[in-house]
């Protein structure tokens, strides 16, 4: 399947002035990785970096938006989003959170703003991809411009 047409990312992007390229690829259920989405993109997994939504046990809901070759290490979460603890929100919490379902979620347009950390090779490259809020449609960004209009961290600090 593959997808098309302005998400809600895109039209924020849209109204700030930000310029950004929506990249569709074709995608199915049972692949919803990033190591998939970096190969139909014929793009280095490096450059393709996934939304990870957890939740700390003193300041509640965050993101990560890391690389899709790394996992989350959730030490290093915890402590830069200022918890002991955190773990990965529950699948069926995602959508009720963010507005976004497992495969399509992106940092932008959540339904609330939650602090956002990103990993800094992000800085290495001319540009990234990260998903546009759907299934099957990437958002090829600048990342200082990214990092610059969610209010994103730098992490490790």
């Amino acid at each position: 399947m593959s997808s098309t047409g302005k998400t809600n990312a895109a039209r924020l992007l849209d109204a700030a002035g930000i310029p950004y390229e929506l990249i569709p690829y074709s995608w199915t259920e049972d692949d919803l990785s990033a190591q998939h989405v970096a190969a139909q993109l014929g793009e280095p997994i490096e450059q393709v970096f996934k939304t990870l939504v957890l939740r700390g046990d003193r300041n509640g809901e965050f993101v990560c938006v890391i690389p899709g070759d790394m996992e989350v290490d959730l030490k290093v979460a915890a402590r830069i989003s200022g918890n002991k603890n955190c773990e990965m929100l529950k699948m069926k919490e995602l959508l009720p959170a963010t507005g976004y379902i497992r495969g399509g979620c992106s940092p932008i347009g959540m339904k609330k703003p939650f602090p956002t950390f990103i990993y800094e090779s992000a800085l290495l490259y001319p540009y990234i991809y990260i998903s546009a809020g759907t299934r099957g449609l990437q958002l090829k960004i600048e990342p200082q411009a990214l990092i610059d209009f969610i209010g994103a961290g730098i992490y490790p600090l």
